[in-house]
């Protein structure tokens, strides 16, 4: 993948080519399947962050091709599981098959399961694509059980803030606002505008508790250990690295759903 930041000024962020993950679908999850900073850095932080989940109920929220549905599922979770890209949706169902529980809808908006329904929800990667996360958190929380986890990843804010210092975009990415940003991934010969909304932590801590969540962890994890064997010069020069932030957070039992 290339990646080429823009001014978001420059780019209209409702425009129909941003975050068209269905134009390259495949490209993508054949990335996502082997490089560092997903496989080897993201997933197994969500997987270690969520136990042992034999048994429990969990929604994947943009589930993109299924990796981490299936994952979970190997560790004997009952999944479901949506998307807004139908291909990725697509891609889903060939991995975990016809009889699983994959729908093509978007985060921001009413999500077709009924309150109460899951134990856990993982949201990966996915958050950082709103501009405005009290209703996709407000749904979330409406179909988690009480005291059900939400599990959830982002990019990490000091991360983005350091990026655009470097780019000398500090004054239009101050770290306090909450800005859009846009840039250019290619993959498998095809290029795609990707939309995402910088927030500063507190902005994201506040928005958990106004949704009825109690954070109960945070974390900034290390590599996968294969990590070092699969990327050696990557690891030597960046044994730890700031990329992705990790939440779990608990479905406050006195905050009913609905």
């Amino acid at each position: 993948m290339t990646s080429h930041p823009a001014p978001a000024s420059e780019v209209a962020a409702d425009s129909p080519k941003v975050n068209d993950y269905t134009g390259f679908a495949e490209a993508y999850a054949a990335d996502n399947e082997t490089n560092l900073l997903n496989a080897h850095y993201e997933r197994p932080a969500m997987l270690d962050l969520a136990g042992d989940v034999a048994g429990r109920r969990i929604l994947d929220a943009g589930c993109g091709a299924g990796p981490l549905s299936a994952a979970l599922r190997d560790r004997g979770a009952l999944m479901s599981g949506f998307d807004a890209s139908a291909g990725m949706v697509e891609l889903a169902r060939r991995r975990l098959g016809d009889d699983a529980d994959l729908r093509v809808a978007d985060l921001g908006g009413p999500l077709p399961y009924a309150d109460d329904t899951f134990d856990d929800v993982m949201a990966s990667l996915v958050l950082h694509y709103l501009k405005d996360w009290a209703p996709a958190l407000s749904e979330l929380r409406r179909v988690l059980k009480p005291g059900g986890r939400l599990i959830a990843s982002v990019e990490h804010p000091f991360a983005m803030n350091l990026m655009h210092r470097q780019a000398g975009r500090e004054a239009e990415y101050n770290y306090f606002d909450t800005t859009n940003w846009t840039d250019e991934w290619t993959m498998g010969g095809r290029s795609a505008l990707m939309s995402r909304w910088h927030r500063p932590l507190h902005a994201m801590t506040d928005a958990f508790t106004a949704a009825g969540f109690r954070i109960t962890v945070i974390s900034e994890p290390a590599p996968d250990p294969a990590a070092r064997e699969l990327f050696p010069e990557v690891i030597a020069a960046m044994p730890r690295f700031l990329c992705f932030l990790f939440f779990v957070l608990e479905a406050d039992r006195a905050v009913s759903g609905g």
